[in-house]
């Protein structure tokens, strides 16, 4: 199941609004001779194949608060062609000395973006560094705009905001991170569509790892051998990924592994709940809540919900985790921004590199206790109910759901696992390639 789908794609519409210029300059093909040495820690870490795709990849950033300035500081040292920064909303005194290092005093007034500019632009002048207006200008555009764009992250904002950025990113097929802080509480969301990417090890004395369905969402595509100068055997495995839209995700029940054990049960963060009922709620008012007591009320509620929803015991949620969900609620501090911020960062260079495992799909930081958990929170997208009408990447794959019984597919579109005769179809493609 992990190769059958990204969400079915219709034809480009007419764009009616006035675009965002997307032009970028495209880099020529291989590293120079400076970009090796400038580059040479990171060549070093994930290879000079690697490097290069990260060289000629344009990022779109979509606020530029706290969080959304550790990416931009990150992913402009780590060398991308070009990014594009969306926020021209005018500096206010209490951003100054903050986590936003990029603004000064004299900035005061000015668009965000814009003020930020030449400081970022000075980390690496190799990077094309750009604003590309503001938040309303870009909520108008459709999925050409995001084309040309490698990458689209989106940080502190509502569920509402992320949801139409995350469409737009996902019909034009580009993938899709949202990051937020809450004071000592951050989360990040990662919606690749499908992604690629290669995993090297040491082989082991195990059987020889065979193309197959891993997981509800991941397969193995294929397998391949490298004997080292030292003698040792190096195992290449390309792996796929497949993922659901955040609106899907938020609905999303947790893995079966989770909801077969208390003990992991047990270990779910009440955070989880929390960001749940912090999205319906921005959902329903438009707004975060605040410190009345309708607001508290109302919250509670919500909370109560998506705990139940995900089937969690009543001790997860503490009367003292919630105050303080509240109270940290939209602050900004720079130890949960640069944690965030680094790790979505890393996250998006690998992704870029088509190195190591993604996230999947939902990453939880609660710094008030030092810990940091990832959640596969999947749902597939409607279409995989109906094979007539799906979005299909693979033609084997297509053909092993099409046979799928009438019991497999209402599994399927539940999110269940596994489909007994996809494992076939996707080793008899690895065969024939």
């Amino acid at each position: 199941m992990a190769t059958i789908i990204a969400a079915a794609l219709p034809p480009p519409p007419t764009n009616g609004g006035g675009q965002l210029p997307t032009t970028f300059d495209a880099p020529t093909a291989g590293l120079s001779s400076d970009e090796m040495a400038l580059y040479d820690r990171q060549i070093r870490l994930w290879g000079a194949q690697a490097q290069e795709r990260i060289r000629s990849a344009n990022i779109l950033l979509v606020s530029l608060r706290a969080l959304g300035t550790e990416v931009a500081k990150s992913l402009t040292l780590a060398g991308v062609c070009s990014l594009t920064i969306v926020d021209d909303t005018p500096v206010m005194e209490e951003d100054i000395g903050v986590a936003q290092f990029f603004l000064r005093a004299e900035d005061v007034g000015k668009p965000r973006a814009e003020a930020a500019l030449p400081r970022i632009q000075d980390l690496n002048p190799r990077v094309l560094v750009k604003s590309g207006g503001g938040l309303s200008t870009l909520l108008m555009q459709d999925q050409n705009y995001y084309a040309p764009f490698d990458c689209v992250i989106a940080c502190d904002h509502d569920s509402a905001t992320l949801s139409m950025i995350n469409t737009a990113a996902r019909f034009a097929a580009r993938p899709f991170y949202a990051g937020g802080i809450h004071g000592f509480y951050g989360y990040i969301f990662a919606d690749l569509v499908v992604h690629e990417y290669i995993i090297e090890r040491e082989k082991s004395n195990m059987p020889n790892t065979n193309p197959r369905l891993e997981t509800l969402t991941r397969s193995i595509l294929n397998v391949t051998n490298r004997k080292e100068s030292s003698g040792k055997q190096t195992e290449i495995v390309k792996k796929q990924e497949i993922y659901c839209p955040l609106i899907l995700a938020n609905t999303a029940p947790l893995s079966p592994d989770i909801l077969s054990s208390r003990r992991k049960l047990k270990s779910v963060p009440a955070l989880l709940p929390c960001l749940r009922a912090l999205f319906d709620f921005q959902t329903a008012f438009g707004r975060s809540p605040n410190h009345t007591g309708a607001d508290i009320a109302t919250f509670t509620t919500l909370v109560k919900q998506k705990s139940s929803e995900l089937q969690l015991p009543a001790e997860t949620l503490q009367p003292s985790f919630l105050r303080s969900f509240l109270q940290n609620l939209s602050a900004e501090l720079p130890p949960t921004a640069a944690f965030v911020g680094g790790r979505l960062s890393e996250d998006v260079i690998n992704v870029l590199g088509k190195r190591e495992q993604p996230i999947q799909n939902f990453a939880l930081f609660d710094g008030d206790a030092l810990s940091g958990r990832i959640f596969s929170l999947y749902t597939a997208p409607p279409e995989l109910a109906v094979p007539g009408s799906m979005g299909i990447l693979d033609p084997a794959i297509a053909a092993a759901v099409a046979g799928a019984s009438p019991e497999e597919l209402e599994r399927m579109a539940k999110g269940e696992f596994p489909i007994p005769n996809a494992a076939a179809a996707v080793a008899g493609q690895q065969q024939q390639q």
